[in-house]
């Protein structure tokens, strides 16, 4: 792969409106959970300062978001006690799906702004995507299509039970 560089083009980057304002009442997050409605959300769990939901558009099987209640963009501005709840879920998330779908890695992260690929800009949220040896194959590459092996209904109802307050002696 070759590198083109053209540092001209930051001051073009570093001078141009945002395009995209992502308000409290239009965000994707704080809609489904004033909703309440977590089984047709796919919300896994709620804590008492954030949440588990399953993305609807799953890069693989399993697909999990964690995101504070509050809406926030920018981890910086978490509450130590949100920034320690996320931690939380993030390690009770890896937990259940290790039991239930046995991935052997993860991808975990975040994209801050839409530039970064942030589909929901204004409200944080960070990925866990399971994968397993030779979950990348021809069909991404030359059909343009992503094969997902198992229904969102199905892969909510085998995670959702590991969730309850109940497992792993963690109440939320």
């Amino acid at each position: 792969m070759q590198t083109l560089w053209a540092p001209w083009r930051a001051e073009y980057i570093n001078s141009a409106p945002c395009k995209h304002k992502t308000t409290k009442p239009h965000c994707l997050f704080c809609r489904l959970l004033k909703e309440r409605d977590d089984e047709k959300n796919l919300v896994l769990c709620r804590s008492r300062l954030g949440f588990v939901m399953m993305n609807r558009f799953p890069y693989n099987n399993g697909h999990v978001m964690i995101a504070p209640l509050r809406h926030v963009a920018d981890p910086v501005k978490l509450s130590p006690a949100e920034g320690a709840d996320l931690v939380r879920l993030m390690q009770r998330s890896i937990r259940i799906l290790r039991e239930e779908l046995r991935p052997q890695g993860f991808n975990i992260g975040a994209n801050l702004g839409l530039p970064a690929g942030a589909g929901v800009a204004g409200h944080l949220h960070i990925h866990i995507v399971p994968r397993w040896s030779g979950d990348v194959n021809f069909m991404p590459l030359l059909a343009e299509t992503k094969v997902i092996s198992e229904h969102l209904a199905a892969t909510y109802c085998r995670l959702r039970p590991g969730f309850s307050p109940q497992r792993h002696g963690l109440n939320d």
